[in-house]
C-alpha cells in the first residue's frame, strides 16, 4: 500500500493514511512534519516522505496537533531512531507522555455500536493499533510562545482545546492553510455528514470547548483547510469554520 500523498501549496502536501492525514512541509532539503498517523501507519509515514524526495533523517522536527493514538503513531519512533524533537502544545505534553489518556474508550465505541459505521471503524482502529500506547518519553512543548515556528513551512500554533486539553491547529499565513488536526475535520468513517463538521461526540473530551474553538479557526485566514481526517477542503477556513458550528448546534 502507497502513501496517498497530494501537493496543495508550495512545499505543503496533504498525506491520507490508512484513515487519519498528516502533512509534509518541505523546505529545500529539510522537513517538518504534522502528525503520524497510526502505529500502523508508520511504512505509510516513511513512504510519504520518500514521494516528497525526503527521508526520515530530513525531519527536522515532529508537530502533533493531539496527542490521540491516530496521530501520534510514529512520532517516539522518529524521535529515537532518527533523532526528531517532538513538539506539542504545553497542556499535551503531558498527554503524549501518557500522564493521563483523553480518548474515546472501547466501552464508550460500544455503546455507540448501533450508529452506522462505528463497526467497520472500530474494527479498523484495532488492527492499525489504535488501543496501543505509544508514548512520547522526551516531548516538549512548541519553542515559541506566539508567532511561527523557526521550522520548515514556519507553521503558526494556534491553542484550540476541546478535542483533548492541548489540541492545537497550524496556520501557515503565506500560503492560506490551516492544518486542522481534529478540532475541524471534513469526514469521518463514523459520520454520515461530508463537508465541515466536529467529529462526533464521543470523541471529545470536552464538546462544549470544541464547539468553541471553532470561533478561534474562524480567525484564521486561508482557503485551504487540510483536516486529520477526510479530503482537502477549499474555499474560505472562515466559512468552514461556521459551518461546522451551525451543524454542530
Amino acid at each position: 500500500m502507497r502513501a496517498d500523498v497530494r501537493q496543495v501549496a508550495d512545499g505543503t502536501y496533504l498525506v491520507h493514511g490508512s484513515n487519519t492525514n498528516w502533512v509534509i512541509l518541505t523546505d529545500g532539503d529539510a522537513v517538518t512534519l504534522i502528525d503520524t498517523g497510526y502505529p500502523g501507519d508508520r511504512e505509510l509515514v516513511l513512504d510519504s516522505l520518500a514521494s516528497v524526495g525526503a527521508s526520515p533523517e530530513a525531519v527536522t522536527a515532529v508537530l502533533i496537533t493531539h496527542a490521540h493514538s491516530d496521530h501520534l503513531g510514529s512520532a517516539e519512533h522518529l524521535r529515537t531512531a532518527y533523532g526528531a524533537p517532538v513538539y506539542l502544545h504545553e497542556a499535551e505534553v503531558p498527554h503524549a507522555r501518557r500522564d493521563f489518556l483523553q480518548q474515546v474508550t472501547v466501552g464508550e465505541v460500544l455503546k455507540n455500536a448501533w450508529r452506522p459505521g462505528v463497526l467497520p471503524w472500530m474494527v479498523h482502529a484495532l488492527r492499525s493499533g489504535g488501543t496501543e500506547q505509544h508514548p512520547v518519553t522526551a516531548p516538549e512543548a512548541f519553542p515559541a510562545a506566539d508567532g511561527p515556528l523557526d521550522l520548515p513551512g514556519r507553521p503558526v500554533p494556534v491553542h484550540t482545546p476541546g478535542h483533548t486539553d492541548g489540541h492545537a491547529v497550524f496556520h501557515l499565513p503565506d500560503t492560506g492553510v490551516v492544518v486542522s488536526g481534529d478540532a475541524l475535520v471534513s469526514a469521518h468513517p463514523t459520520s454520515r455528514v461530508r463537508g465541515p463538521q466536529l467529529l462526533p461526540d464521543m470523541f471529545h473530551h470536552e464538546r462544549a470547548r470544541a464547539v468553541a474553538s471553532l470561533e478561534v479557526i474562524e480567525g484564521l485566514t486561508g482557503d485551504l483547510l487540510l483536516p486529520g481526517h477526510g479530503p482537502l477542503h477549499q474555499g474560505s477556513v472562515k466559512a468552514a469554520a461556521q459551518q461546522a458550528r451551525e451543524r454542530a448546534v
